[in-house]
């Protein structure tokens, strides 16, 4: 008999990362880097750790979200395989109550997503294997089950879906070899962030090629002006050969897209990304049209659909995954899945608090068993709060590092959980008194 899962925890974890500007961009100026955090616990002593991603305010909100999905995990045996992770999943996803207030978008489906992500990390956990390994090692057969084709059919049936996988598997173990000894590529947002000084970008960017990264990323969209000077400076400091990648994070119109981007073309960005919101697969794909720029998006795209629509829209030209912004581990496989039909590059969105650590797994278990290839393909990095995970993301020579520990890398430290539960834990105490005075 398996395990019954008999503890629930949810934590509300915020750290003060606006008191520095980093994470800063166009629409988020001030971000306090955070993570509505559940720990699911077996009654013989396993643990799975999962969160969802936000900026601050309304983290209480997410966690709520999560604790309303209680009842369907604890008691029930503790997930060790696709069977029983196939069928977590969907029951998360399919409540018929639940799924009025997305459905599949928003709150209560990143909520979904936590718990999904944390039964992943506690059922790779128990197999004693990283989780990228861990789906790796699965059949081509029990992938496909993994997958909630509702709404895909039209582009991707589930036997195009197992002709992908399989057509991957003669060279599985090579490539699981290639990661271990070569790592994945990276590059890294750390110079970009809009409230750095004009010193401060230039310092980092070249500190980033010196550490070995070949693409680097700027946040834009503010103002015209500034964009090209600080662009022209990042462009000088680490000169032709290197990449620079720009992120809007939503903030134009698609007519005000590609004037900007026209602007700065001259500069040779690698990507605009998310430059409309991520709901307008239309206007994505207009300013992909209208100006020379390659488009990127997805760390806020809801859900499988929109993907979907985005790819048959001929909308992107790279595919942004996010771990917790859809339902989980089950959910970024079909999007994977999507992009291999469509022969999309996924480059991962990370950063934030611990995105870099779960999305590591996806991009290398998606080169073993999907598409099989790095060509064109990098995971975002950004160095802040790794210190706080007892498995965190290492990059060596502009490389993520194959992680080698068991489980999805999500376990913070239990002395970080105490020291940022938002409000009561002492870092949030020691702030009290600024905070009363801003509210």
């Amino acid at each position: 008999m398996r395990p019954s899962v008999t503890g629930f925890e949810v934590h509300d974890i915020r750290f003060p990362t606006s008191e520095r500007l980093d994470g800063s961009d166009a629409m988020n100026p001030d971000p306090d880097y955070s993570a509505a955090y559940v720990v699911l616990r077996t009654e013989d002593g396993h643990e799975g750790h999962g969160f969802v991603f936000t900026i601050g305010r309304g983290n209480e909100v997410t966690a709520a979200a999560i604790e309303a999905l209680r009842p369907y995990v604890v008691g029930r045996p503790a997930p060790a395989g696709a069977a029983g992770l196939a069928a977590l999943h969907h029951d998360l996803t399919h409540d018929s109550q639940l799924r009025w207030l997305g459905p599949e978008k928003g709150v209560t489906h990143m909520a979904a997503g936590a718990v999904v992500n944390a039964a992943w990390d506690l059922a790779a956990t128990m197999a004693g294997l990283p989780v990228w390994e861990f789906l790796a090692s699965m059949t081509s057969e029990d992938l496909v089950s993994l997958v909630d084709f509702r709404y895909l059919t039209d582009v991707l049936t589930r036997e195009e879906a197992l002709a992908i996988l399989r057509a991957a598997e003669p060279g599985r173990a090579e490539r699981a070899r290639l990661l271990r000894a070569e790592g994945y590529p990276a590059y890294t947002t750390s110079p970009g962030w809009l409230g750095y000084d004009d010193a401060k970008l230039v310092r980092l960017a070249k500190e980033a090629v010196a550490d070995g990264f070949v693409q680097i990323k700027l946040k834009v969209g503010a103002d015209l002006a500034d964009d090209v000077r600080r662009l022209s400076l990042a462009r000088a400091a680490v000169g032709p050969g290197i990449r620079i990648a720009v992120d809007a994070n939503q903030r134009w119109d698609v007519g005000e897209a590609i004037r900007w981007m026209a602007a700065l073309a001259p500069y040779e960005p690698h990507w605009i990304e998310e430059p409309t919101s991520p709901d307008d697969i239309l206007g994505h794909a207009a300013v992909r049209a209208g100006q020379p720029v390659k488009v990127a998006t997805g760390e806020h795209v809801a859900n499988r659909v929109v993907f979907k629509q985005l790819l048959q829209a001929g909308a992107v030209d790279f595919v942004q995954i996010d771990a917790a912004r859809v339902a989980g581990v089950n959910e970024n496989l079909a999007i994977l899945l999507l992009a291999a039909k469509y022969g999309v590059p996924v480059c991962p969105h990370a950063g934030g608090v611990g995105l870099c650590e779960l999305v590591q797994h996806l991009a290398m278990f998606d080169f073993v068993a999907v598409s099989g290839s790095r060509e064109d393909r990098v995971i975002e990095y950004v160095d802040h709060l790794h210190e706080h995970f007892a498995d965190p993301a290492v990059i060596e020579g502009g490389r993520y590092r194959a992680p080698s520990a068991p489980g999805f890398s999500a376990r913070m430290h239990p002395a970080t959980i105490a020291a940022y539960r938002y409000p009561d834990g002492p870092q949030w105490q020691a702030r009290r008194p600024a905070l009363e005075v801003n509210s």
